[in-house]
């Protein structure tokens, strides 16, 4: 089972990957909002589209994940 299965058994939904100052302005917007976030960390084999920049520096990119609040 990959990481991604595991965060969607147990209830996180994938929203986009981001690097800051977008990453972080997305996670506050998705709590304001009433969300869980969780933060994982960049997997190429996850991205759908273009990665190749994403590629150079994967350590600044992170994946963004909500649930709703139990």
């Amino acid at each position: 089972m990959t990481r991604q299965e595991e965060l969607t058994r147990q209830g996180w939904e994938r929203q986009a990957t981001y690097d800051e100052p977008r990453l972080s302005e997305m996670a506050d917007m998705y709590r304001e909002i009433g969300l869980e976030v969780h933060l994982e960390p960049f997997h190429a084999d996850e991205e759908p589209g273009c990665i190749g920049c994403m590629e150079i520096t994967p350590e600044l990119y992170k994946t963004i994940y909500t649930r709703k609040k139990s």
